[in-house]
């Protein structure tokens, strides 16, 4: 099918690792999952060692395991499908940068913190979101902010996230969820091809969903429109996942 021809080895091998417990794989399952996609045993074994000697991958034997910078990546994926949060009182955190003369670099290293903290700018330089999640301030944000608990007199969400748009693209990945289901467990294993296909329309899936995770503003009830799919599409995930991993899994031993 036409999109599994759009995945470069090195996003294969990345979604692979992002989604093993604990980040490790051989070689060969690596080639394995390239297949899937069309990409050739070579061509996943150049992107493997462009990988390792930029600093992305770590390789023992043959064996390859993500690096620290992609294993807290790792570890926000792992949060955004099982947040950490708290009851909320109404509390906003407010975060103003204060930091004077900022390389661009330092600009957008910091603009991607906040955004992995789950704050949005509500304009250049002042970010802000429901105080309900159980997290520590990291040091480039303390650095270069003023730090500010505050109760807006009116709510800002429709400001700072498109509610809307998250939910409505959530809904449509449930459905490919179930489509996924369907073809990779119901009818994979009439024909070999029926399997790599299921396999790999799964596998562009489960990296859709989980890149949509990430994007949850994940704010308090109080503050979410009726019928917010997060939790739904969560549990959705989380039961195609486990199911998936042990036909993924079978697949690359055999």
């Amino acid at each position: 099918m036409e999109e599994r021809n759009n995945l470069s080895a090195r996003s294969a091998v990345l979604s692979a690792l992002l989604g093993s417990h604990p980040p490790r794989l051989p070689a060969r399952h690596l080639v394995r999952i390239g297949a899937l996609f069309g990409i050739a045993e070579g061509t996943v074994r150049v992107a493997l060692s462009r990988m390792v000697a930029a600093g992305d991958l770590l390789q023992d034997d043959r064996f390859y395991t993500l690096s620290e910078r992609l294993v807290e990546r790792q570890a926000r994926q792992d949060e955004s499908r099982d947040p950490h949060t708290r009851p909320w009182d109404g509390t906003w955190e407010v975060a103003v940068v204060t930091a004077e003369r900022r390389a661009p670099a330092d600009r957008a290293a910091f603009r991607a913190t906040m955004t992995a903290l789950r704050l949005a700018e509500l304009r250049e330089g002042t970010w802000m979101r429901p105080a309900n999640l159980v997290r520590a301030w990291p040091e480039a944000v303390t650095a270069q902010c003023t730090l500010i608990d505050g109760r807006p007199h009116a709510d800002p969400t429709p400001l700072l996230w498109d509610l809307d748009g998250w939910a409505t693209e959530a809904h449509r990945l449930e459905q490919a969820l179930d489509r996924a289901f369907d073809r990779a467990f119901d009818r994979a294993f009439d024909r070999a091809d029926g399997l790599t296909g299921g396999l790999a329309e799964g596998f562009l899936v489960s990296a859709a969903v989980l890149r949509h995770l990430l994007a949850d503003p994940l704010l308090p009830e109080e503050l979410l429109p009726a019928g917010w799919p997060g939790a739904e599409l969560r549990a959705r995930y989380d039961d195609f996942d486990r199911h998936y991993r042990e036909v993924l899994y079978r697949h690359l031993q055999d």
